[in-house]
């Protein structure tokens, strides 16, 4: 099954476009849970338990795992272990020249056998294509990003700016059929040229709650003509809805508010 069968499959099933961002920090952890033998993969069990009925995928942050050296990443594969019925998109960001990136995508396909990542494609067509020749998963393109600096790049350009340059490219690498876009929903209007420009491609959409992203907008101009291939992340407003011992409860129900309000503006056209 590749990873665009597999999220179709999450999405329908649980009727969600919901995808929870799995970004451990164990100071924000209840407290009782580093007591256990691995305090970070029973966090997330807890929390994916509670919510695997609600999404179309989870995302969790590869560097919020490095930070704890091989027990973090230890605790990661166990984590996409158990989500073996979930896609599981490996935020990465990986970008480096062709045999360094097939490096990167051997770890995260093969050892930590993510189903799909996110790469940026600042190096050019070489410095992905390692990515997409994993058939069978997804790649997700950085292209409009949500963070303060995304005005430093990606809104230059002369014939026009460089995310649109970017979004060209992807579409024409995506000769597999697996690539997709990472578009921050704080940028409605170009949110909506780019899911125009690239028909049913997925879009993995980061910047709504924290970050302040606006929900209907998001929404109604992430999706497809078919309401769906609209990934829509968030991560610390659901897994530290509260840090308290019934932490996993609170986090459900924050997903299930907003599974619901993403679903409410989702056939609006």
């Amino acid at each position: 099954m590749t990873f665009l069968d597999k999220l179709d499959k999450a999405s329908k099933r649980n009727n969600s476009l919901l995808c929870i961002g799995l970004d451990i920090d164990l100071s924000r952890i209840p407290q009782f849970l580093l007591n256990m033998d691995d305090p970070i993969f029973s966090f997330n069990k807890a929390i994916i338990d509670e919510t695997r009925d609600l999404v179309c995928a989870y995302k969790p942050n590869i560097a919020f795992y490095e930070a704890y050296g091989n027990y973090g990443l230890d605790s990661l594969k166990r984590t996409i272990e158990y989500l073996s019925d979930v896609p599981v998109i490996l935020d990465a960001k990986r970008g480096d020249i062709g045999h360094t990136a097939a490096a990167y995508a051997k770890a995260i396909f093969d050892v930590y056998k993510a189903d799909a990542t996110t790469v940026n494609p600042y190096m050019g067509r070489d410095s992905v294509d390692p990515f997409i020749e994993y058939a069978d998963k997804g790649v997700f393109v950085l292209c409009l990003t949500s963070n303060p600096g995304f005005k430093d790049f990606q809104l230059i350009g002369d014939e026009e700016p460089l995310y649109m340059s970017v979004a060209r490219n992807v579409k024409n690498w995506n000769r597999n059929d697996n690539c997709g876009l990472v578009v921050g929903a704080t940028m409605p209007s170009e949110l909506r040229d780019l899911r125009s420009f690239v028909g049913d491609m997925p879009i993995l959409v980061p910047g709504i709650g924290a970050q302040g992203g606006d929900v209907q907008s998001t929404v109604r101009n992430a999706v497809n003509k078919k309401g769906n291939r609209a990934v829509i992340n968030s991560s610390r407003s659901i897994i530290y809805a509260s840090n308290r011992e019934d932490f996993a409860r609170s986090a459900k129900l924050a997903a299930r508010r907003l599974k619901d309000e993403i679903n409410s503006y989702r056939w609006l056209g």
